[in-house]
């Protein structure tokens, strides 16, 4: 589980440092003066809550029915086969897996 919540740390939420400023909205407010740093911390701030919602509706089956699919969140082998080991709980261990140890207390603290 640590390579998964090192990749969704990294990938789909710390890596926004460099990329805030692709987005216009974003590059409005930096030529408005507002601070790059705060603009980061607010996309990843956001990216953290995306990540956190869509983990916790894949552990989620309450609206699992017979007309609707369930869903799960499975290991694979390297080769691509299923181990059967199916990851539950992911939400739970997002802020835990934080490579800084800070737990994402940066976040939400200035």
């Amino acid at each position: 589980m640590d390579i998964v919540g090192g990749v969704i740390l990294a990938e789909m939420i710390d890596n926004w440092h460099d990329g805030v400023a692709n987005i216009p909205a974003a590059r409005r407010a930096l030529a408005a003066g507002a601070s790059q740093t705060d603009l980061t911390q607010l996309a990843r701030a956001v990216a953290y809550g995306a990540v956190f919602a869509m983990l916790y509706h894949l552990d989620d089956d309450a609206q699992a029915t017979a007309e609707l699919p369930s869903w799960t969140l499975a290991e694979t082998s390297p080769a691509g086969h299923t181990t059967r080991r199916h990851l539950n709980g992911l939400y739970e261990d997002l802020l835990a897996l934080d490579p800084s140890g800070r737990e994402g207390q940066d976040l939400w603290n200035q």
